[in-house]
């Protein structure tokens, strides 16, 4: 006979997945007894759901391609004498299936004597199937189903918190919080068995002036895209809306399926979770998930400072460099520009993400030093003769003297970016005359991208030039003033340097 599934009647009725229960027996007597014994029978308002197979090869067709049967009732004899055993090797030596109980039943006790068995196969119960009443089968598949549950929760859980261990490392080295959070809400999740809900966990927080932001922390499920950067964190409308309620009321929420706990953090502060549920929680998961939401937001909140505090020194960076283009008379989008502009080179060069983030605030430092340039040479809109032109170039190093004594990051690869990005790739630049290789790789990005920007915007001593004369003109200084991989990279890609041009304009245009 074929493999068949076949559902239980009462499976239909409960909003969890039924338990599984494998049937492996050459009898298609047994089968019906086996399932008319149990048909009414319900563990933890979930049913069962019979899978049906008829000789040891169905069987373990059955077993590699289901990975979640609680119990499998499974025949010694079928197609051979000891094809049940064989079966039996199959579950837990190839398929690595562990979990599973096996009850194994036969009609011949002497085919295969249960002290033997018992201690040469890995199975849960021997029995004969004369000893297998209604009553006794019931009781087998109660303690069985307990056990699958109970092993299946610490399997779950070990994953779930070798995800928070790697997740944890992750936090450490990316300084971003998604994973953690992710990890940790699973983890959680399959502690209190509700690896089936959907939740949000969110924090809101008032400020000096009263503005409110609400910040999605971690999601499971489909929304978990909530937590990912770049994207609008909005909730659905209707958990908005019950979430807006609790938010007022300052008090939990639990309807048949839906719990919202609301947990205050401080003043102005507090954390929501929003868990949808299968059935109502139990008074254990309240205080779980409570612990949860207090202890884990301590993280978030810690961490969150940490980035908030980068976040503000990456723009008062930009915040100062634009004020020293606006004394030039340069307009502010060209450091935004150029920012973007050697991120995007470092990335086609593939060099590292802390190299990559670094650089594309580091690089609005390059022309720091001009702050100490007087503003008539600044200013000068014709072409500066040789003593102004001198004075001009000091400011190189002495960007690169203003930065020069932080121990920052940010700081040290912008005295770098500010001493090198005017040194030539075939050593006519300055302040030192360094060559080819000799110039750091951000000095030489930068000396691209700062001329390719340059060259397309407005200045007091010349007007933008076309596309195609910028174009031109950086493949002429390939292998003199530029990095000859840069200029092929940029020209290959100039449309990009375009793009960044139009979503970045400058102030009179």
């Amino acid at each position: 006979m074929a493999l068949f599934k076949e559902p239980a009647p009462e499976a239909a009725k409960s909003k969890l997945p039924p338990w599984k229960i494998a049937i492996i027996d050459d009898d298609p007597a047994v089968h019906d007894v086996t399932k008319l014994a149990l048909r009414n029978f319900e563990f933890e308002d979930r049913s069962l759901d019979f899978l049906s197979a008829f000789s040891g090869e169905e069987g373990m067709d059955l077993m590699s391609n289901t990975d979640d049967i609680a119990l499998a009732f499974v025949d010694v004899v079928m197609e051979t004498d000891d094809a049940g055993l064989k079966l039996i090797e199959h579950i837990r030596q190839q398929h690595k299936n562990n979990t599973t109980r096996i009850v194994l039943r036969t009609g011949q006790p002497g085919q295969a004597p249960e002290e033997e068995v018992i201690r040469s196969y890995d199975i849960n119960d021997y029995k004969a199937k004369t000893e297998l009443s209604a009553g006794k089968l019931k009781s087998c598949v109660y303690t069985a189903i307990r056990s699958y549950r109970d092993i299946r929760t610490i399997e779950l859980s070990k994953r779930g918190m070798e995800g928070v261990i790697q997740s944890s490392s992750s936090v450490l080295k990316s300084q971003t919080l998604v994973n953690f959070g992710t990890a940790v809400l699973k983890q959680t999740l399959t502690l209190l068995n509700l690896d089936h809900s959907i939740l949000y966990f969110t924090s809101q927080h008032t400020d000096l002036y009263g503005d409110s932001n609400m910040t999605v922390l971690a999601a499971s499920g489909d929304l978990i895209e909530l937590t990912q950067p770049g994207k609008n964190a909005k909730l659905p409308a209707k958990i908005e809306a019950q979430i807006a309620q609790v938010l007022t009321s300052k008090t939990h929420y639990q309807s048949d399926d839906v719990f919202i706990g609301y947990y205050p953090s401080g003043k102005d502060s507090c954390n929501v979770l929003y868990v949808k549920l299968t059935n109502a929680l139990t008074d254990l998961q309240k205080n779980v998930l409570e612990m949860f939401a207090s202890n884990v937001a301590l993280v978030f909140e810690n961490l969150t400072q940490k980035e908030d505090i980068q976040q503000t020194q990456k723009e008062l960076i930009m915040v100062l460099s634009d004020a020293i283009e606006l004394r030039s008379k340069e307009t502010g989008g060209h450091v935004r520009r150029v920012a973007l502009m050697t991120e995007f080179l470092a990335k086609k060069l593939a060099l590292s993400d802390e190299f990559i983030d670094t650089v594309r605030f580091a690089s609005a430092l390059h022309d720091v030093g001009k702050i100490s340039i007087p503003e008539h040479i600044l200013h000068k809109p014709g072409k500066l003769d040789a003593e102004e032109w001198q004075i001009m170039k000091t400011h190189a190093q002495k960007g690169h003297d203003l930065l020069a004594n932080s121990n920052r990051i940010i700081a040290k690869m912008g005295a770098v970016i500010a001493k090198t990005h005017h040194e030539c790739w075939d050593g006519s630049g300055y302040p030192n005359g360094l060559a080819g290789e000799e110039i750091p790789i951000e000095g030489r990005l930068m000396a691209v991208a700062d001329v390719i920007d340059a060259l397309m915007s407005r200045r007091s001593y010349k007007p933008p030039w076309s596309i195609d004369d910028v174009k031109q003109y950086i493949a002429e200084k390939s292998g003199t003033q530029f990095d000859p991989q840069l200029v092929s990279l940029a020209l290959k890609h100039f449309d990009r340097f375009v793009d960044i041009r139009d979503q970045i304009p400058d102030d009179d245009e």
